[in-house]
């Protein structure tokens, strides 16, 4: 069974007459059990399809469901199965963490009192504070533990790392890791490509509303695309036929070496290669930020 399922998913802002964009024809699968990163720069749509995934906002068209059932006329069903985290992490004020806490728990008729004092315990959460008086990692931190005190199926996180440091970071997506291998999907949104290319399975990325390509983390690396760094030399070699206006320069910060992504012929690349007074050379693949560069080249 697939955890989320959209076909031409569209959503627009505004009146008739001042429509803006929100999402156009977004189609994607997530199948139950996947680890699934949704990637895109502020704007592009990730927070829109969230939101309409989770009945918060009705779509112009199209058709969205959890677990097989439409989230429009099943809501409530299927909201039980749901942990969510919004991008921004808001409380009633004047409460404790403690009671934060409980009034989620209780809003799904459920004692979660002994998972939420592990989740505490690790992500060095106090429940005995006051909302008001938290750093913003910390009311991260509480909005972690209501999302995932209840143990879901399907976790839906919105840019959840913001705002945590590189510790509680880390230990978060251990949780994470931990969920899933016990069976819960996990769809986040992120653009901090490093996390996606580490822990998530598969991806989509999203621009200006429109799905580029979804695919697994793995194979979106997978390009024709090499990145060269020379050494040696402080400018990139004229290559004639050789293309990379594809891939613009990118010259390093190094003294004396210059880097760039190289999309033509290798037999080409060599023969020019040799010609230059190099001391070295490396060609690796580009890592998933810059895949995802190239997807935004023109922007």
């Amino acid at each position: 069974m697939n955890a989320i399922s959209t076909t031409n998913l569209t959503k627009y802002y505004g009146s008739r007459r001042q429509k803006s964009r929100g999402i156009l024809d977004v189609t994607l699968t997530v199948p139950e059990g996947d680890f699934f990163g949704f990637i895109g720069p502020n704007g592009a749509g990730k927070s829109t399809t969230i939101r309409i995934l989770l009945g918060l906002i009705a779509p112009s068209g199209g058709l969205a469901e959890l677990f097989g059932k439409n989230v429009l006329s099943r809501k409530q069903d299927i909201l039980s199965d749901i942990g969510y985290l919004p991008s921004e992490v808001n409380f009633y004020s004047g409460l404790r963490v403690r009671d934060i806490l409980r009034l989620s728990a209780d809003l799904r008729k459920q004692d979660c009192s002994d998972e939420a004092r592990r989740l505490c315990e690790r992500l060095e959460l106090d429940p005995s504070r006051r909302i008001d008086e938290l750093s913003l990692g910390n009311r991260k931190k509480a909005g972690i533990v209501c999302a995932l005190q209840h143990r879901p199926r399907l976790y839906i996180l919105d840019e959840p790392t913001s705002g945590l440091d590189p510790l509680m970071q880390r230990e978060f997506y251990t949780i994470l890791k931990e969920r899933n291998q016990e069976g819960a999907t996990v769809f986040l949104s992120s653009h901090v490509l490093s996390e996606v290319q580490r822990y998530c399975r598969h991806a989509a990325i999203i621009r200006e509303g429109r799905l580029l390509v979804t695919d697994s983390v793995e194979q979106l690396g997978h390009t024709d695309a090499r990145r060269v760094t020379l050494y040696g030399v402080s400018k990139a070699p004229a290559l004639e036929g050789i293309k990379l206006e594809k891939y613009p320069v990118q010259e390093t910060s190094e003294a004396n070496s210059v880097s760039f992504l190289y999309s033509g012929d290798p037999k080409a690349l060599l023969s020019a290669l040799a010609a230059l007074p190099l001391t070295d050379l490396t060609i690796t693949e580009p890592d998933l930020e810059e895949i995802f560069l190239h997807y935004y080249g023109n922007e």
